[in-house]
């Protein structure tokens, strides 16, 4: 499903191969600093990390794609530092970025693909009214980035310390909400292990030494 073949980032990175097979749920760890946070910017289309190499989704190479087109094309990104968008609701982001990847679509199907993401994530109906990310907890602002996760059911989910701020039970249940994706292929960066089992896993220095890691 993705693919990254020679990636150079900088002084950072250098000659970063990857494979991240259909349906894999694939752990990356490492100490800070090591380039882990580079990587998912370099995936994502950052402009400001020039990079050179492929990256490849789905057999298609995306290298030269602006971010927001390589969300639409399947690739979807869990920031760990995420921005508080002040005047714009929950409900307003999410139902335009479902539209975004898939249309003028009646609203009946993104609140029915919405409810049911709440309910599994216990998040209450006043959530839809609150600015994004303002006032949220850290362990809020995972469970709303799972919520926008689940409704989008991306091809590709790279997610930056996803269990960052969340407590023990929350961080199990975002593992298995990963578990009951099977649609979605995950790269997933964490410091933890134990709350979701990862079918493959490898460091960050392993890559930026060269080493393909599948």
């Amino acid at each position: 499903m993705l693919e990254i073949k020679n990636l150079s980032v900088g002084n950072i990175l250098k000659g970063v191969n990857l494979t991240v097979p259909r349906g894999a749920r694939a752990l990356l760890s490492g100490a800070n600093g090591s380039g882990k946070t580079t990587l998912v910017n370099a995936i994502i289309g950052h402009p400001d990390y020039k990079t050179s190499g492929q990256i490849i989704l789905d057999g298609a190479d995306i290298s030269g794609m602006a971010t927001a087109e390589r969300m639409r094309v399947g690739l979807f990104v869990g920031l760990q530092t995420v921005p508080e968008i002040a005047g714009l609701s929950v409900m307003t982001f999410l139902k335009h970025s479902y539209m975004a990847h898939f249309g003028d679509v009646p609203i009946g199907e993104i609140t029915g693909k919405l409810r049911a993401a709440m309910a599994r994530l216990d998040i209450p109906d006043s959530w839809l009214a609150r600015s994004i990310n303002v006032g949220f907890s850290g362990g809020e602002k995972k469970r709303l980035m799972f919520l926008h996760l689940m409704i989008i059911s991306p091809k590709m989910a790279v997610l930056d310390e996803p269990d960052s701020g969340a407590d023990p039970d929350t961080r199990d249940l975002f593992g298995q909400i990963i578990n009951e994706m099977p649609g979605t292929t995950f790269l997933i960066i964490s410091h933890q292990q134990g709350w979701f089992t990862p079918t493959s896993s490898f460091e960050i220095n392993e890559l930026a030494n060269g080493k393909n890691m599948i």
